[in-house]
């Protein structure tokens, strides 16, 4: 067995919340050795009791959650407000995304932001419309004055809404450090959400390492386990030898119309000692990606399910880990008998325990394998080249050595120009894109413009034409090759058509799209003169709200769409109001 020094949950206090019952593993208010203010913020919403359809730091596709999402009734139009005094310091709209958003900073040292918002209140909506008409654009990002909008704490900012890429309605809402701008649990600040139910754990993993990178091909066994209510246990004892990690599978419900949650700590005990840790206190945006060295990312892919694992790749950039004991891989080889235990937490310090009993092998620790064939190191820059392709990882890009893997494959029919380069495999995850040069086959001059790189589901990574090759930066692994995007977006008028009276109307609306690039930009003119469109990405919906530059009488509406190859699309009418 392996001695292991006493690690503590790195130095995590624990606060008794004197509201609610004493027992330890139920009313415990977690708190780390940073010190938060705790009576500074009041609640964005006034929905009682508050609920959560998301939680800080839980599992996302390719992220971390970086804030909370407050429930809103399945509605939209609750009032937000600023929870504590401040200025806006960042105004926000974007196609996707937050949709439209509001950022507030506060003489605390900390920023808070709201997304996915209906609208804005009036007087930072009428701000938002006049720099959009200044800069003739619906998409803005905006840092103002700190004189210009100053907010007071409950100030009603704006109404709650599904803006942006909102599953449905809610309130986003985060608390982030305005120097670093790392995003914090809220939970730490007092934001109450009622909550005496400890985490859920669906299912326990051993991952044979024995010396090998992890990859999609680590052998992997599921132990069976048992219990409820915060108390777990494996059915049988498992036998092992040699080199493993373990994973987890688990989450959380607070009190009351609680969706499907994270949890804020994840601890694995050796024999009683700590050799593994995970705390989502504070996390950067940009090693947010980071979650797919955090998970067992090619069962994610096959099966939506999370292992959250227990050993730490060595490219994995998160500062989310503590008391690591041999990156949390540990070595059973003294035939001995081992007591291992999970301690699962909530952002409320209601906490799960799993124990399992381990019985060892007697076996030499194996020494680390290097692969054969070609081999990148994950803290290096690689390059890979031949006549028709070359690539280039940047360092920090892989969490792993790699075993690069490589194969050309014959042009497919259509709209291809070049053969398929097969680059290594969808189940090996990257945390920044990789940059990709692929040449072009014969592409006649008038289309060089129009090429760019799409992967074999047809979806495109953009790029440009240079020199004989097409450049672009794909953020993951799979099989790529040449296309050209000729055909310009399409426009499907929903309530206006020419020579219609849109009198009793308050919008005119239409849905855009593109076959393969992607829209880039999108203008109306009315009686030749620019008007607001806003557009929605989730739906493909594009309006324009009537307002006092549309005076009653006849006019003329022209809208221009062009795609990210410069294919553009032109809609004329006439009509009346």
């Amino acid at each position: 067995m392996i001695k292991k020094p006493i690690l503590n949950l790195f130095n995590i206090s624990l606060f008794i919340c004197c509201s609610i019952t004493t027992n330890v593993l139920h009313a415990q208010q977690i708190f780390s050795n940073n010190k938060y203010p705790i009576t500074d913020f009041r609640q964005p919403l006034d929905i009682t009791p508050p609920a959560l359809a998301g939680s800080f730091g839980e599992i996302r596709g390719n992220h971390f959650h970086s804030g909370v999402d407050f429930r809103t009734n399945q509605r939209e139009g609750y009032p937000v407000y600023a929870v504590a005094d401040g200025y806006i310091s960042r105004l926000r709209v974007q196609n996707s995304g937050f949709g439209q958003a509001l950022y507030i900073n506060h003489p605390n040292g900390f920023t808070t932001v709201y997304g996915h918002l209906q609208r804005f209140s009036p007087k930072i909506a009428t701000i938002v419309k006049n720099l959009e008409y200044e800069k003739k654009s619906f998409e803005i990002d905006e840092f103002p004055d700190a004189t210009l909008i100053p907010v007071h704490k409950g100030e009603v900012i704006a109404w709650s809404g599904n803006r942006g890429s909102s599953g449905g309605p809610h309130l986003h809402f985060e608390i982030r450090d305005t120097k670093t701008e790392e995003t914090i649990n809220p939970q730490f600040f007092g934001i109450i959400i009622p909550d005496n139910i400890p985490p859920v754990i669906h299912g326990l993993y051993v991952y044979r390492l024995n010396g090998k990178t992890f990859n999609e091909f680590t052998p992997k066994q599921a132990i069976g386990i048992t219990g409820a209510n915060g108390n777990y246990k494996a059915v049988a004892p498992v036998s092992l030898t040699g080199e493993v990690g373990f994973g987890v599978v688990t989450t959380d419900r607070h009190n009351g119309a609680s969706g499907t949650n994270g949890v804020y700590s994840i601890q694995l005990e050796l024999d009683g000692k700590m050799i593994y840790t995970s705390a989502l206190e504070r996390f950067a945006f940009e090693n947010s990606k980071a979650i797919n060295s955090h998970i067992d990312y090619p069962t994610y892919l096959n099966t939506k399910r999370s292992i959250q694992k227990s050993f730490i790749d060595p490219g994995n950039p998160l500062k989310i880990y503590s008391g690591l004991v041999n990156s949390g891989k540990i070595n059973f080889n003294d035939g001995g008998t081992h007591q291992l235990r999970y301690i699962i937490t909530d952002s409320k310090g209601n906490s799960s325990i799993l124990p399992f009993t381990v019985n060892a092998g007697n076996a030499p620790s194996v020494a680390p394998i290097t692969p054969s064939g070609l081999i990148y190191p994950y803290n290096k820059v690689n390059e890979f080249n031949t006549e028709d392709i070359k690539v280039v990882f940047p360092k920090g890009t892989l969490y792993n050595d790699l075993n690069f893997v490589y194969k050309k494959l014959p042009k497919p029919a259509g709209n291809a120009w070049s053969a398929i380069h097969q680059i290594h495999n969808r189940y090996t995850p990257l945390h920044v894109g990789f940059d990709l040069w692929i040449k072009a086959d014969q592409l006649p001059e008038n289309l060089r413009s129009k090429a760019l790189i799409v992967n074999s589901n047809g979806s495109t990574q953009g790029g440009s034409y240079d020199n004989g090759f097409v450049k672009a930066t794909p953020r993951n692994f799979g099989s790529f090759y040449i296309a050209v995007d000729t055909i310009a977006p399409r426009i499907s008028p929903i309530n206006i058509a020419d020579g219609k009276s849109m009198a009793g109307l308050s919008k005119m609306i239409f849905k855009i799209s593109d076959n393969l690039s992607g829209i880039k930009s999108f203008n109306g003119y009315l009686d030749s003169k620019w008007i607001l469109m806003e557009f929605d990405a989730k739906t493909a919906t594009l309006w324009h709200s009537f307002d006092e530059r549309t005076t009653t009488g006849k006019h003329s509406f022209e809208l221009v769409v062009i795609d990210m190859k410069e294919n553009v699309r032109r809609y004329t009418i006439h009509f009346s109001k």
